[in-house]
């Protein structure tokens, strides 16, 4: 069975001469049946044409897919509870547009013996978010500043 170029059934014709209207049309002859049907339907069509709109149709829906990006926000040791709240909200707002959120305590000079006062702020945090995000990494002190990184919850969870 044969398929023309436009979508019209030419009819079931010999292998050699559906072939030939291939040639004549400029075209590729396409099996479109799986092997060993009976009978096998070919369609003549230009196949690098049809192979590059699909992988364009595929690579168009994958930019469409929004992957997760990974948001900053910074606190210092002393930051004051106007300032917390509208941090949290902000970080509340990250998670639940599905981004990850790395929050980092900044020390500057000698604030950094007071570390802990850092780490209470995190653990604070991780707190205030429980319901809406889980903690991929702990707090870490990393040179002058204390790094958690937080992500939404999965759905199973």
């Amino acid at each position: 069975m044969l398929i023309g170029v436009d979508g019209q059934k030419i009819g079931i014709i010999d292998f050699s001469q559906a072939l030939n209207k291939a040639v004549e049309a400029g075209v590729d002859l396409v099996q479109v049946s799986p092997v060993g049907s009976n009978p096998i339907i070919c369609k003549l069509m230009d196949y690098g044409k049809h192979m590059f709109s699909k992988k364009k149709n595929i690579s168009s829906s994958k930019s469409k897919a929004k992957r997760p990006v990974l948001k900053e926000i910074k606190f210092r040791p002393s930051t004051d509870v106007g300032d917390y709240n509208i941090k949290l909200k902000k970080i509340k707002s990250f998670i639940l547009d599905k981004n990850k959120t790395k929050i980092s305590v900044r020390f500057r000079g000698r604030e950094i013996l007071n570390s802990d006062m850092g780490l209470e702020l995190l653990n604070r945090i991780k707190g205030d978010l429980v319901d809406f995000a889980q903690v991929d990494q702990e707090p870490s002190l990393e040179g002058r500043q204390l790094l958690m990184i937080l992500s939404p919850l999965k759905k199973g969870k």
